[in-house]
């Protein structure tokens, strides 16, 4: 499993005209998923997301979890995130999972994280999304169980 983090000041998913999920501060997470994966890839990512220290305690200091700040996530699939580009100029997306697969441990994944008390939000899996934030840093990183 695989994501990208950005800590946010704000953020939004929008499928057509309507907001399907919002958050204020806290973390928008793109969430990718590969064939190999299982549930304790989702409970390990998740607890990564959830004790990242990448907010400022009161010294200035990235200290600080997206719990001890009270902040929320913002959570989207996002099957692009294994697209190799390695070779010509169109991405190959066979290290992506089928959606049926992708599907259960993207609620695997977003479960874990409500079960640590965070609020979650979604995206609609499967849907064409527009997904809009201002990432406060700018801090973005990269969590992969397999890396």
């Amino acid at each position: 499993m695989r994501v990208v983090v950005q800590r946010c000041k704000n953020a939004k998913v929008t499928v057509g005209h309507e907001t399907v999920g919002s958050i204020g501060e806290g973390l928008m997470v793109l969430v990718g998923v590969t064939h190999e994966d299982e549930e304790k890839d989702a409970k390990y990512v998740a607890d990564k997301v959830a004790g990242l220290r990448i907010f400022e305690d009161a010294d200035g200091k990235m200290n600080d979890s997206v719990l001890d700040v009270g902040g929320a996530v913002l959570s989207v699939s996002q099957f692009t995130l294994y697209g190799d580009c390695r070779k010509g100029k169109r991405p190959n997306f066979m290290a992506a999972a089928r959606p049926d697969h992708a599907k259960l441990l993207y609620e695997a994944f977003n479960r874990e994280l409500r079960e640590k008390g965070l609020v979650v939000e979604t995206g609609v899996f499967g849907a064409m999304m527009d997904v809009s934030l201002t990432n406060w840093g700018p801090v973005t990183l990269i969590i992969d169980s397999r890396a």
